[in-house]
């Protein structure tokens, strides 16, 4: 059998050339304010930033901006609490959407069941542990391509476990090394359906 060269159709695309979001434009234009109230720019130069910053395309054009002034006081993702999720009766979600992504999420399905949705967020930690319990109504993660999953850490239970991801795992993204117990119901864990990249690929036209 002889293997089959690389589709250049599907090359990763390199970090710094992802289309910027508004939602990342507008936290840059935070930023330059902050940092002319502070006398670290002047009123010249932040308007010519501002006025970049609100036409920037790529993450690579919105990080020039900023790369002389310092990083805001807020604290690390590896020292944020654990996220926890409690499916309860009616469900519960995060993303999709920009989120902040500690360095362990906790997810209970419950009845309705919770969904997990990371293909918006930028994330810098090497590693995130998302403990799922499938109970009764199940656990659902969607990873973007490039993230990789480990879950050797993980009871399937009566539910099962469902890994749908694949291995190639870009550098600088995060392993999700994923615990806990598939229950009843079980755990997903895959990377976006058609649908969910269609309306990734309609929100990086309009960005």
């Amino acid at each position: 059998m002889t293997a089959q060269s690389p589709d250049p159709m599907r090359r990763p695309v390199p970090s710094g050339e992802l289309r910027a979001s508004h939602d990342d434009r507008e936290a840059v234009v935070e930023q330059l304010r902050d940092a002319a109230a502070e006398g670290r720019i002047d009123l010249d130069e932040l308007d010519s930033r501002l006025e970049q910053a609100l036409t920037s395309k790529t993450y690579a054009e919105l990080a020039v901006l900023t790369a002389d002034l310092p990083k805001s006081p807020s604290a690390p993702a590896e020292n944020l609490p654990p996220l926890v999720l409690k499916g309860g009766m009616y469900g519960e979600s995060r993303g999709p959407g920009r989120w902040e992504v500690p360095g362990h999420v906790i997810a209970h399905a419950g009845v309705g069941g919770v969904s997990l949705d990371f293909t918006r967020v930028e994330c810098r930690l090497a590693e995130v542990v998302v403990e799922a319990y499938g109970e009764t109504s199940g656990v659902t993660i969607v990873i973007p391509d490039g993230w990789a999953t480990d879950t050797t850490g993980m009871n399937p239970g009566f539910g099962g476990l469902k890994d749908r991801t694949t291995p190639d795992r870009l550098p600088g993204t995060p392993l999700i090394r994923l615990t806990g117990s598939g229950g009843m119901a079980g755990v997903v864990i895959r990377h976006p359906n058609k649908r969910e990249r269609r309306k990734l690929d309609g929100n990086a036209t309009r960005d």
